[in-house]
């Protein structure tokens, strides 16, 4: 068993779809983040078989919880203080993204107008498809 040191103060983020980790990394921009991260990948699970996990030290604002929704809304996010479990929050899909996916149609706005932000809306809940605020394209 691998044992990975508690957190005094910060987040956890718990039942993350196996492998998908590093997209959280990436998205949330850890890697500019001057805290402790520690990954741990393919933790077994008694209720997805296998999952990931983050630690991250520090507070909540060093997380958005849209950005994690997107990724993966089955995420628990566990907040620590002085080493308890303080509160535990889920994320969901989020109705709104902005600057965290890019309209890849040519013809968009927002590939002529640079400083323009990326908003894509939720379009279909189920199939977790997301429409370019301005043209309408899908994103894939």
């Amino acid at each position: 068993m691998l044992n990975i040191g508690g957190l005094k103060n910060g987040i956890v983020l718990d039942h993350i779809q196996a492998g998908k980790s590093m997209d959280i990394y990436k998205y949330l921009k850890l890697d500019k983040l001057d805290c402790q991260v520690a990954i741990i990948k393919n933790a077994r699970s008694n209720k997805m078989g296998r999952k990931d996990i983050l630690k991250i030290e520090g507070g909540l604002d060093v997380v958005d919880l849209d950005v994690l929704g997107y990724i993966d809304h089955n995420i628990t996010v566990n907040i620590i203080k002085d080493e308890k479990i303080v509160e535990k929050r889920t994320v969901k899909l989020p109705k709104k993204l902005t600057n965290v996916i890019q309209c890849k149609n040519p013809r968009c706005i927002t590939s002529i107008e640079q400083e323009l932000p990326h908003i894509f809306l939720l379009a279909d809940e189920e199939n977790q498809v997301y429409r370019c605020a301005y043209c309408e394209e899908k994103y894939k």
